[in-house]
């Protein structure tokens, strides 16, 4: 079955890095299309308005918006042509380009709303929030706001194609589980690894308590091993639905250190993983975003994050 995959890009170094690990997915995932998707730059509201009523004003904006339309062509082609030398079938590449009308990220997002590819591909930009605010508003905003389609972030450099797929029993990291299956199904030699961070009290409040926290750690213990337990029946039966069989599966549970999220990204680093899956909420929806799957995207390096709603 086709997967097809939406590359949103600019010309800066992190829409190179996106494009580079699109066309390393050629690799992993069978039958694999591609749509590289530009939205133009922003055009003055002054000479908008002046248009209206100002004749060289008129001739000045379809100047600007054919010198738009001709850049955004040339950088799809150029990104176009890295793909094919890089292996891909030109035949698979189609090349999006509109102006801006919403923003940026809303333009993405309506696109992709109207689409509906299996996932969108953005080159994540800075992990502070002053770089956030000044140059990773783009990326941030279609993250947050990405309604049923994953999100591929991805930053730095990526040799790696060992999959991580972090899961907490949720409804979110069965979606998790389903993507991934439905992405790399076709493919007998990729191997998964299922991460289980076992949660402790710290990790749903921030309050420190005394040594009867201990107590409530193993009743937490405990009642997420049954959950998790179930999940793994559950997931199994997905896998094998998509092709994937036992051998190419195996899980690891760890203990949380400082907190779940961190402990998946020194997971992560140590086993060198190039893909970390995760669902974008937890159980009951406490690890909303802003919380372990915040931290993943936020700080995992030289990766890429795949963010499942």
């Amino acid at each position: 079955m086709e997967k097809r995959i939406l590359v949103a890009v600019d010309d800066s170094t992190y829409s190179r890095k996106a494009i580079e690990y699109a066309a390393q997915m050629k690799g992993v995932i069978t039958d694999l299309s591609f749509i590289i998707f530009n939205v133009q730059p922003t055009i003055s509201d002054y000479l908008l308005h002046d248009s209206k009523r100002d004749a060289k004003a008129t001739a000045a904006l379809k100047e600007v918006i054919a010198k738009n339309e001709k850049t955004s062509k040339q950088l799809l082609e150029n990104y176009k042509s890295k793909m094919i030398k890089k292996g891909v079938d030109e035949k698979s590449i189609d090349l999006v380009t509109q102006p801006r009308a919403m923003g940026t990220a809303k333009d993405i997002l309506l696109y992709a709303k109207h689409q509906l590819p299996d996932a969108i591909v953005l080159g994540r930009r800075g992990t502070s929030r002053l770089e956030e605010a000044f140059i990773g508003s783009v990326a941030n905003t279609v993250l947050e706001h990405a309604g049923v389609v994953p999100i591929w972030a991805i930053d730095g450099k990526i040799t790696s194609s060992k999959i991580m797929v972090a899961i907490d029993g949720s409804e979110s990291s069965l979606n998790a589980v389903d993507h991934i299956s439905f992405m790399v199904g076709d493919n007998p030699d990729v191997k998964l690894v299922l991460l289980h961070v076992t949660p402790t009290l710290r990790d749903y409040c921030t309050i420190d308590f005394d040594k009867e926290s201990e107590i409530v750690d193993e009743v937490i213990a405990r009642g997420d091993k049954q959950c998790v337990d179930d999940f793994y029946t559950h997931a199994q039966q997905r896998f094998k639905a998509a092709g994937i069989n036992e051998n190419q599966i195996s899980i690891k549970e760890v203990k949380s250190t400082i907190n779940v999220g961190k402990t998946i990204v020194d997971e992560a680093k140590k086993g060198k993983y190039g893909i970390i899956v995760v669902g974008r909420k937890g159980m009951n929806d406490s690890f909303f975003m802003g919380s372990v799957s915040r931290y993943v995207v936020n700080k995992a390096s030289n990766c890429a994050v795949w963010l499942v709603p």
